[in-house]
């Protein structure tokens, strides 16, 4: 009866122990707002490395061969730091851009010459405005402290990102956004409040209906 005794108590021990180990670990749990950013902006990185390659490799102007050299190191560099946070958070993350993103590229290959230049153009104006939404979203929305700041040193790389592009495409006499002195402009013309609004940002990578609604894959489709 005694060592029946010690053994209930060594378990009740045991248990007690573990407790707090596991309460730490639901509470290290990153929250779906921030797993699902990771997950977007690291489909997002893979698509804009891939679509560098196509440029430096296919365009015709010089401009987007440069542009796409500079995307694709800073998307790596981004995405560096998406996969160590993601790591560290344990939220595993998708292995190829969404199955939108992968049509773009698709069509990208096939371009050629200066429709290419358009096509890459107008895909990365659509797809640095998206990311810059939803880099905003997090900002104002996320929960994990590594996850936001991660998404402020985004941020302005996007966003440096998509003034080349405005920039380009003016050149190039492909239609721009209305810029908004309060927020990010969408591709209908209208704005995304700056972080700490309400609205509701697509994910890096979404593609817009006819009707100019964003309809956007869930992170990890393909």
């Amino acid at each position: 009866m005694l060592g029946i005794k010690r053994l209930g108590l060594l378990a009740a021990l045991v248990l007690v122990g573990l407790a707090p180990a596991a309460a730490a670990q639901a509470a290290a749990q990153p929250s779906t707002q921030d797993s699902q950013y990771l997950q977007a902006v690291h489909q997002s990185n893979l698509f804009e490395i891939k679509a560098g390659d196509l440029a430096r490799e296919k365009g015709q102007n010089q401009e987007v061969k440069r542009l796409g050299e500079m995307f694709k190191t800073d998307h790596t560099q981004l995405d560096q730091s998406v996969q160590q946070t993601a790591s560290q958070l344990g939220v595993q993350l998708p292995g190829e851009p969404t199955a939108d993103q992968r049509q773009i590229l698709d069509r990208l290959n096939n371009a050629r010459g200066e429709e290419f230049d358009r096509q890459w153009v107008t895909a990365q104006l659509a797809a640095h405005l998206q990311a810059i939404q939803a880099t905003q979203t997090e900002i104002s929305q996320g929960q994990e402290q590594s996850v936001i700041q991660l998404a402020q040193t985004a941020l302005p790389v996007l966003q440096a990102h998509y003034d080349e592009l405005v920039n380009l495409a003016q050149q190039l006499g492909i239609p721009v956004p209305e810029a908004s002195a309060t927020g990010t402009p969408s591709p209908s013309g209208t704005t995304t409040p700056a972080p700490g609004g309400t609205t509701e940002s697509p994910a890096p990578g979404g593609t817009e209906s006819p009707g100019g609604t964003t309809e956007t894959p869930a992170p990890g489709t393909s």
